[in-house]
């Protein structure tokens, strides 16, 4: 009976040992990162002046670039923009404030090449500031992009710097983002295309660094530098197809331009650092203008279709990243009712697809079970989320469903993160459990929701 005792006692100890160790081993997210996941939806606004002359604009030639009073988008409605954001159920908006050009869409005391030296609101533009007010008006969290890297104006990636002009460069994007990051109140994200040089490289990373921790610490930065919290990363195609698995543990960030696709950029279970993905896509397709980043006249045959964009849900959220959707804007300044019109029709979608929760649940340990009715309900969608705030737990798990008076896997996986969205062959069943084979330690099943088509 002792020797017994003595097992028991032991064995609760070891269990204990190996649970708190693993607990410890866990890298969790800040709670910015948290809610950055459950944003699950962005949109991302190009808008340069180029569009106003792509048949000669050349992004090595500086002498290429438009004139100023090319720029007069005489129906730009940034209130329009973000009607159309809120219809797809974005909770976040990014604006390309300064693109390759280097033309800049608020008033900038850097160079005189900005929105506020061009026949727009006669001569008194700010497009940042309108895009701000009309986040507010739609509630959608604002963010802000700005290339570091390309900059037609002044040549920078497109010749190779002396020191003296790399510093004459560096101290311009310094003053600009100082300029972004103080005159518009607090952002939601912060995008890097391409990341930020290092110091080693005559960059500015160190800088812009304190600049965050200053002006903008609880901003989520896409391919910011390592040194930063809230960090979020590429993942690896411009195409909103988040490879799987896909963990929101890395080694490292990235800081590609995306003009390449990457291949196995799915994270790692056990990585370093809390670094999520985030899959970006333009709106219209790559064999588009500028990769169909950027709005080209007659160009309709390109855009995306709503089904099209429902796809990519699966493959972004589903797959447990965000979902960022480019918008093109036109030269009158708006966002083309084509194109609206496809973001409209997927918003209704997704809201239809998901409509009749069946039935849902939470819990926590390796088995979660969810019974959904007396008599068998027809469901063609299961959907796991984690409770990421005390990380990523689940390793590799199925779905049963009781099927015919037995348990008959529906479908499996390995990473669930903030979400994991399977669409399966529609079945009749009372009940399904979440088998979790694989874990790192107990873990903490904030939604298990089945869906199906209304009755």
């Amino acid at each position: 009976m002792k020797k017994a005792i003595l097992f028991a006692v032991c064995g609760i100890l070891i269990f204990g040992f190996f649970s708190n160790k693993s607990q410890a081993q866990l890298v969790l997210p800040t709670k910015e990162q948290v809610k950055w996941s459950e944003a699950e939806i962005g949109v991302i606004i190009h808008y340069d002046i180029n569009i106003f002359a792509p048949e000669t604009f050349k992004y090595k030639d500086k002498n290429t670039l438009p004139p100023l009073n090319i720029f007069n988008p005489t129906l730009l409605n940034t209130d329009q923009w973000l009607e159309s954001a809120a219809k797809i159920g974005a909770k976040y908006a990014v604006l390309v404030a300064k693109h390759g050009t280097g033309f800049c869409l608020w008033p900038t005391k850097a160079h005189d090449y900005h929105v506020g030296n061009t026949p727009l609101r006669g001569g008194k533009a700010d497009i940042v500031a309108e895009f701000i007010a009309s986040c507010k008006k739609f509630n959608i969290k604002p963010g802000i992009y700005y290339n570091t890297n390309v900059n037609t104006l002044f040549g920078s990636s497109f010749k190779k710097f002396n020191d003296e002009e790399q510093l004459a460069y560096n101290k311009i994007v310094i003053q600009q983002l100082t300029e972004l990051w103080t005159q518009y109140g607090k952002l939601f994200e912060i995008w890097f295309d391409g990341g930020v040089m290092t110091d080693e490289k005559m960059g500015i990373a160190s800088t812009v660094t304190d600049l965050i921790k200053q002006h903008q610490p609880q901003a989520i930065l896409f391919q910011g530098p390592s040194s930063c919290n809230n960090l979020i990363r590429w993942i690896g195609n411009e195409d909103g197809r988040a490879p799987y698995p896909h963990w929101s543990t890395s080694d490292f960030t990235t800081s590609s331009s995306g003009v390449e696709e990457i291949v196995r950029l799915n994270g790692k279970p056990d990585g370093k650092i809390w670094c999520p993905g985030e899959a970006d896509f333009p709106n219209r397709k790559k064999s588009a203008w500028n990769g169909g980043w950027l709005w080209h006249e007659g160009q309709e045959k390109h855009i995306f279709s709503s089904d099209d964009l429902v796809d990519r849900y699966y493959t972004s959220v589903g797959h447990n990243a965000n979902m960022l959707v480019g918008m093109v804007i036109d030269t009158d300044g708006m966002f083309p009712s084509s194109d609206a019109q496809a973001f409209k029709e997927f918003g209704e979608k997704i809201q239809l697809i998901f409509k009749n929760r069946v039935a849902s649940t939470k819990g926590k340990g390796n088995i979660v079970e969810l019974k959904i009715s007396r008599l068998p309900a027809l469901i063609d969608h299961v959907v796991i989320q984690e409770d990421i705030s005390t990380g990523e737990r689940i390793r590799e798990y199925n779905i049963e469903a009781w099927m015919n008076g037995s348990w008959k896997t529906i479908c499996e996986g390995t990473s669930v993160g903030h979400k994991r969205i399977h669409k399966i062959p529609e079945i009749e069943t009372t009940k399904i459990r979440l088998n979790i084979k694989k874990y790192l330690a107990t873990p903490q099943i904030k939604e298990l929701s089945v869906f199906g088509k209304s009755q």
